[in-house]
């Protein structure tokens, strides 16, 4: 049963999870440890790299200022057909908004659609007035300007609608974009000058080639209470795209947007062969040193700073991004086709950047966080991840989150620094520090996104997580027209 439009994007938002939050529900019910599960579309689906990447508009401020209106339209994803989406100037994703460090910036978000919108800057170290808090309401017709310092280390970020019990739909039906905070101490690196950024997500779609999610009688099918996994994978939002690219290093910054799938990304040439993914940064920044990776894995919200070098590979040979947590069309994600010849003077040096390491000794305080679905307290009093009091974030820092989740949770919640419970690997012994997806020992990295695998624990050493894994959202839509009645159903075009 669908919506109107106007109870669509104005009333739908406690209908869905999250994105990055999706790992709160019931139970693993996807390949590779994604939560949720799929939802199948009912229009045809065009065949993986039949259409070209685009890549989103480029939005610089201008004397530290700049302007953005979330606003309906209808555009084209599945080609020949028209998707009406929510987005930030009407496009799906967002403007890639590049800034630098240590450039304070004014950013105005204009609510031009029906319903309540939040901002937040995903990654970004801002005041909290300005972090997007989801009661901090920008109503429709109205404008909030958010102040963002930028004083942290450069990195891949991004934003996104944060706004209460509205979040997973928002982000759904287009509210994000990427935010590449550029330090100007990278220019000496001599890394690569060409660059791509890859928004990554998954939808499915209705009979109309409209944005769909599945709600019964007003409420999530049990099914979905973990998230929802689309049937069509999605780059800067195209399905399955391709791209010429020249014979010569790229610098890739790739973001998991999906509402609950986690990413396995690999490169594989018309031989099979994996192509080598140097790692470069994180969620937060450069590394200390750049890593070769075969692959690397991405919980929702993560993302990756990664150089690949396609002079290794012939002109006329092809590459494709593929997702080794799936099989089918969903293990598919986008094709690169080597052009031409190009002069290339990039480099990947030996040492990027310096990262102050914590000592452990110093922590004064320590929290063990058990993450687990419940209520507020259990039978002992303990409190339950997601409940925690309101002001345990001014106190200092802890030292363990863990607990043994049934599925895969990541993390949304300060800069952290993890540390290996675990000696030291050995030289040639890289591996997995429990409960991150795709960390390797040994590599020194900030992080602001973590996935707690199952049975498996982490020990932050900045920062307390705000929230390990917050509730999902009532499945009762609240909006500035709410008569109390449930949403009875959830076809995003026909909102």
């Amino acid at each position: 049963m669908a919506l109107t439009r106007r109870q669509l994007f104005g009333l739908s938002g406690g209908v869905v999870s999250g994105v990055g939050l999706a790992a709160c529900g019931v139970a693993l019910t996807a390949p590779g440890g994604s939560t949720g599960a799929v939802l199948a579309s009912r229009v045809p689906l065009p065949e993986p790299f039949e259409v070209d990447l685009p890549q989103p508009d480029i939005l610089r401020p201008r004397n530290g200022k700049a302007s953005v209106t979330v606003r309906r339209k209808g555009i084209e994803i599945l080609p020949g057909r028209t998707t009406e989406i929510v987005g930030y100037d009407g496009t799906f994703p967002g403007p890639t908004i590049e800034a630098t460090k240590g450039e304070p910036l004014a950013l105005t978000v204009n609510n031009s659609h029906s319903g309540r919108i939040v901002n937040h800057l995903h990654g970004g170290v801002v005041p909290p007035e300005h972090d997007g808090y989801p009661t901090d309401f920008v109503e429709p017709g109205s404008s909030r300007v958010y102040r963002y310092p930028l004083e942290q280390r450069g990195a891949t970020l991004w934003y996104h609608d944060h706004a209460m019990d509205l979040t997973g739909p928002n982000v759904y039906a287009g509210m994000a974009g990427a935010f590449l905070l550029r330090d100007p101490a990278e220019e000496d690196l001599g890394l690569p000058e060409r660059e791509l950024t890859l928004v990554l997500t998954d939808r499915s779609f209705g009979e109309d080639a409209e944005l769909e999610y599945p709600v019964t009688e007003g409420v999530i099918e049990y099914r979905y209470h973990a998230g929802m996994l689309g049937d069509v994978m999605l780059v800067n939002g195209a399905p399955w795209p391709r791209t010429d690219v020249d014979a010569a290093r790229y610098r890739l910054r790739i973001l998991n947007a999906c509402n609950a799938r986690r990413l396995e990304l690999a490169l594989e040439g018309e031989d099979s062969k994996d192509a080598d993914l140097t790692q470069i940064g994180t969620d937060l920044g450069v590394l200390t040193a750049p890593h070769r990776r075969r692959s690397i894995t991405l919980a929702p919200a993560e993302r990756a700073d990664v150089v690949v070098d396609f002079g290794t590979s012939s002109v006329g040979s092809t590459l494709t991004l593929v997702n080794r947590l799936d099989d089918g069309a969903m293990g598919q994600v986008m094709r690169f086709d080597v052009a031409r010849r190009a002069k290339d003077d990039s480099r990947v040096p030996d040492r990027l950047s310096t990262i102050e390491r914590i000592d452990p000794d110093s922590v004064v305080t320590t929290r063990d966080f058990r993450l687990s679905l419940g209520t507020s307290q259990d039978s002992s009093g303990q409190r339950r991840a997601g409940t925690l009091p309101r002001d345990v974030g001014r106190q200092r820092p802890p030292l363990r989150a863990g607990g043994r989740p049934r599925q895969a949770a990541p993390g949304h919640g300060r800069a952290v620094a993890l540390h290996d419970r675990r000696p030291p690997p050995g030289p040639r012994a890289p591996r997995r520090l429990p409960g991150r997806a795709g960390r390797l020992a040994g590599v020194e990295g900030h992080d602001r996104c973590r996935a707690l695998l199952p049975r498996r624990g982490a020990r932050p050493h900045r920062g307390l997580p705000r929230a390990l894994c917050p509730p999902l959202p009532q499945p009762r839509a609240r909006g500035p027209d709410d008569d109390g009645r449930l949403l009875r159903g959830v076809n995003l075009r026909s909102f």
